[in-house]
């Protein structure tokens, strides 16, 4: 039973740099799984249904995915999990934390700028990771770079070798469709933006007599010289390639205009791999296990603004998770079990009463959990490989409304506890410091603590380089933090950070204290 439900699960994330068209593709994909019925435009204010995923107030305003969200729908036979994240750059940690959650992704470059600085940095997660990619090259229906200019520069940036699946003919507003390499056929192009297109044209390969007819004789001898490099320079694509993450399948086409996006998804379906194994602190943890384990890689506060919930983000890696049954908690080292878990379509949510690998479940939360804590039917390990960043920028939380202390407190808690920041706090005094790895953090958390929890603050810029977790003989500790009482702060668990205001202090500091181990990331 278990491995009929695991072959039916396909769980992948799209990462972009901010504006490729992410956002738009995962909002295609639920179109074609019969999710929504109409797209809604994302960057026109003159609609005011917002993209299906980006369901925060700022995400709305802003135009950008600022949460990682998460969508299911059947397709084809299948059980589609995906994981649209932040594309930008100051919430790539929380992009980072759900490709640890997914077995495959799907890479969105813009044809028009090509390879972007964040997409390195996505794509070197990837590798690092070994995580199978298949690359959909967006909005050809604008001038952009030539299609061979494109596929050198995701080689050469990327570090991937690519293999087209799709060609382009023409672009920009000469864009008259794709060529389908492994059926011979063509997708001819209309602009449509809200329905799906059906203009697959069955011919016989570029050299039937059809295809001059249908896109013109000169774009016609174009596309047959494209198509023959194509096939002398990639070959067939070997589909044990793409599993072992050597090759990457490129797609062309326009997410906006529902163009290309079949293909696509009906290649995604059959190729992608399901549910992977996970390691362990203690063992290598294989999907087919009867008894069930995950682990949270995400955690959001106020999912519905009306009510205060968090939902915390269960991945399932092996065994059946079920609803009301108890499970333990590895690291509190105690049950814990769900009435009401779900699955989600951006911001509705439907009570589920069983999951399986590849699966993501949304738990309500009282504070039992952070990020990286694993589930289990009883054994006791911890899933490996959910990365921890020092923050970059620290800013120390100012309450304007001493009447709203108790709101901030409890609102200032559990956003950090999503993982959009670090918190520390120093005594006497109770000062409260922030620390982020870009700006736009404390936009975020300063226009939430207001509107979700009804209390005014300002984030004041402190000169802080890092933040230092220790650990040492118990004397030495202790002398330390006697000697540096003001650079002391505690982080959420208590443990005592040392928040060094220049490079030359912690320098000095690693020298004179030779016993202690300074370290940039909490999981020591």
């Amino acid at each position: 039973m278990y491995e009929v439900e695991i072959s039916k699960r396909k769980t992948f994330a799209i990462i972009s740099h901010p504006d490729a068209g992410k956002t738009t593709l995962t909002e295609k994909f639920l179109l074609f799984g019969g999710q929504i019925q109409t797209a809604g435009a994302v960057k026109s204010n003159k609609i005011t249904k917002t993209a299906a995923s980006d369901f925060m107030e700022i995400e709305k305003q802003r135009g950008i995915s600022v949460a990682t969200s998460v969508m299911t729908f059947p397709y084809k036979g299948k059980w589609v999990n995906i994981l649209d994240t932040p594309g930008h750059k100051d919430f790539a940690e929380d992009t980072y934390r759900t490709l640890t959650a997914v077995d495959s992704v799907i890479l969105v470059i813009d044809c028009v700028k090509g390879v972007e600085e964040q997409t390195k940095r996505l794509m070197e997660v990837c590798r690092m990771r070994k995580t199978p990619v298949i690359v959909f090259v967006n909005k050809l229906d604008r001038d952009g770079k030539d299609p061979f200019d494109l596929l050198d520069e995701i080689e050469d940036n990327l570090d991937i070798q690519v293999h087209p699946l799709s060609w382009p003919i023409n672009g920009g507003r000469d864009f008259k469709g794709v060529y389908l390499l492994p059926n011979k056929s063509l997708n001819l192009f209309e602009s449509n933006k809200t329905k799906k297109a059906d203009d697959i044209v069955s011919i016989d390969g570029v050299h039937d007599p059809k295809l001059p007819q249908i896109i013109g004789t000169k774009d016609a001898d174009k596309l047959i010289e494209d198509i023959e490099l194509i096939e002398g320079v990639y070959g067939d694509l070997k589909i044990e390639d793409y599993l072992s993450a050597d090759i990457a399948p490129v797609f062309f086409g326009s997410a906006l205009n529902n163009f290309g996006i079949q293909e696509l998804l009906d290649t995604f379906v059959n190729i992608a791999p399901n549910p992977l194994p996970r390691n362990t602190d203690t063992r290598e943890i294989a999907p087919e296990e009867a008894k069930f384990s995950g682990f949270i890689f995400k955690i959001h506060a106020n999912l519905d603004p009306r009510h205060r919930d968090r939902i915390a983000f269960l991945r399932v890696c092996s065994g059946k998770f079920e609803r009301n049954k108890a499970y333990k908690h590895t690291r509190l080292e105690k049950p814990v079990k769900f009435a009401n878990p779900y699955t989600f379509l951006a911001d509705s949510k439907e009570v589920m009463d069983a999951a399986f690998p590849g699966d993501v479940v949304g738990l309500y939360d009282t504070g039992n959990f952070k990020i990286g804590d694993t589930l289990t039917e009883g054994e006791l390990f911890t899933f490996k490989g959910i990365p921890s960043f020092s923050p970059e920028i620290f800013k120390e939380l100012i309450n304007l409304d001493p009447m709203k202390s108790k709101q901030l407190e409890k609102g200032i808690q559990q956003l950090t506890d999503e993982g959009l920041a670090s918190l520390f706090t120093q005594e006497p005094g109770s000062r409260k410091f922030v620390g982020t790895v870009g700006e736009l953090q404390f936009e975020v958390l300063q226009y939430r603590l207001e509107h979700e929890y009804n209390a005014k603050c300002r984030f004041e810029a402190r000169s802080i380089h890092k933040a230092c977790w220790m650990t040492g003989p118990e004397a030495d500790l202790k002398d330390f933090m006697r000697y540096r009482q003001q650079n002391i702060a505690y982080d959420k668990d208590q443990n005592p950070v040392f928040l060094a205001e220049t490079a030359y202090i912690l320098r000095t500091a690693i020298e004179k204290y030779s016993e202690i181990q300074f370290h940039t990331t909490s999981e020591f």
